[in-house]
């Protein structure tokens, strides 16, 4: 039986934006002068829905595919969005955004469901006048806590003057940059990303943190760097200090290796990417905490599926973050405030940002945003700042995320290869 759609979809409008990026360091290379998004505009019924995803030239084509074909969907059929994601972008090669772990055919369909489904969600509260917590289950808090997320950086971009952030590359760099970003937003819990210098410098960032923050918790992520040896080295050095140990080596059968013998529970974001890598991380006990990623593990409502699952085999949950903007912000709080079992403080990058495209962008208090109350994602976009930033993506040259050619371009025998220690 055909069911005549409430509010079906007029048209859809992608913009890919550009913004600043200072010089952080991954355990791949550095970001580069500007990064990369696309905002998503999804109109129904005079009506506009928000959604916000990656901005790489193979995402955005087929986001551009898939885009044409949504028009005249039900905004309340998101089984429907994800079918018509499965016929419009078909086999279309894998592509990959940042330390997310590997491709597939099926985690790029994800990403372009969750493209969507942020948008769709935000137009369905927007016509309830309901807040899209409110569609995820309901809040079960009020405020959305996040940690303070270090990076190595340099002081600022070759040939441009530094940043207002200075360089980071040591351990006191490290703890003066935890300094300024809790006193900015106050944070109550610090990760470092690691991955970057050698083992015993990033064991010594983390007991200078702990000397500066003793009641702070700690964590860190050296994205899959180091060898299962080196990682067990790392953990005992850190046992007692670390909440947790975040992707310290590559696959789950070397997370297992580590996690059977670490002090603390080993975290992921790269060997659990998806709902069939859950068993196997799961039976082996290779992970005692997931990070849950809308954009790329298929929107809000997948995420609040995997914080079920890892309810069930009694594994903590956190949030992953890339760089991103206010929309995306907002969604990670209302996503975060449903979900009864988030365990340990979100990551974001936001804090690194300079500008947005939403009018009033969300803001931290005491570490946490405040879940919006109002319809939907609880964001409007400015058009002013929407088009200036498009302008930015015109002009930058960049189309396609590339810490290791940036970082060759500085350093020509670079090489991005991991493990490296």
């Amino acid at each position: 039986m055909t069911v005549k759609p409430l509010l079906p979809i007029d048209d859809v409008v992608l913009t890919p934006v550009a913004f600043r990026d200072p010089p952080l360091m991954t355990a791949v290379g550095v970001h580069e002068p500007w990064a990369l998004r696309t905002v998503v505009e999804v109109r129904a019924g005079g009506l506009t829905g928000l959604g916000e995803t990656y901005g790489d030239l193979p995402h955005l084509t087929a986001l551009r595919t898939v885009a044409a074909a949504l028009p005249g969907l039900d905004v309340f059929d998101t089984n429907g969005l994800a079918a018509r994601v499965t016929a419009a972008s078909g086999g279309d090669r894998p592509d990959r955004h940042g330390l997310t772990g590997a491709s597939s055919v099926d985690k790029t369909r994800a990403r372009l469901v969750a493209a969507f489904e942020t948008a769709l969600l935000d137009l369905q509260g927007r016509a309830l006048g309901r807040p899209v917590s409110d569609l995820l289950g309901g809040r079960v808090r009020d405020r959305v806590p996040f940690s303070a997320y270090l990076f190595y950086k340099w002081a600022g971009h070759p040939g441009a003057e530094p940043d207002e952030w200075g360089a980071a590359l040591d351990p006191d760099g490290i703890v003066a940059q935890a300094r300024e970003l809790i006193a900015r937003h106050g944070f109550d819990s610090i990760k470092l990303k690691g991955g970057i210098m050698p083992p015993d410098e990033e064991i010594a960032a983390v007991k200078a943190l702990r000397a500066a923050f003793p009641d702070l918790p700690l964590r860190l992520d050296p994205n899959t760097a180091w060898t299962p040896t080196t990682a067990i080295r790392v953990a005992e050095a850190t046992a007692g200090i670390l909440e947790y140990l975040e992707d310290p080596t590559p696959g789950i059968d070397g997370m297992a290796e580590v996690a059977a013998v670490a002090g603390m529970p080993l975290a992921t974001n790269m060997c659990v990417v998806g709902f069939a890598d859950l068993a196997e991380a799961f039976a082996k006990r290779a992970v005692g905490v997931v990070l849950a990623d809308h954009h790329y593990w298929g929107g809000l409502r997948a995420c609040a599926d995997l914080a079920a699952i890892c309810r069930t085999w009694d594994v903590g949950v956190s949030m992953h973050s890339n760089s991103h903007l206010g929309i995306s912000l907002a969604a990670m709080t209302h996503l975060a405030s449903a979900v009864p079992n988030l365990t340990y403080d979100a990551d974001t990058h936001y804090p690194w940002l300079t500008t947005d495209v939403v009018a009033e962008p969300p803001s931290f208090l005491d570490g946490a945003v405040p879940v919006p109350t109002g319809p939907g994602l609880g964001v409007v976009l400015d058009p002013d700042r929407l088009a200036r930033m498009h302008e930015d993506y015109l002009r930058c040259g960049i189309r396609e995320r590339d810490d290791s050619g940036y970082m060759r371009s500085v350093v020509p025998s670079y090489d991005p290869a991991l493990p490296r220690w």
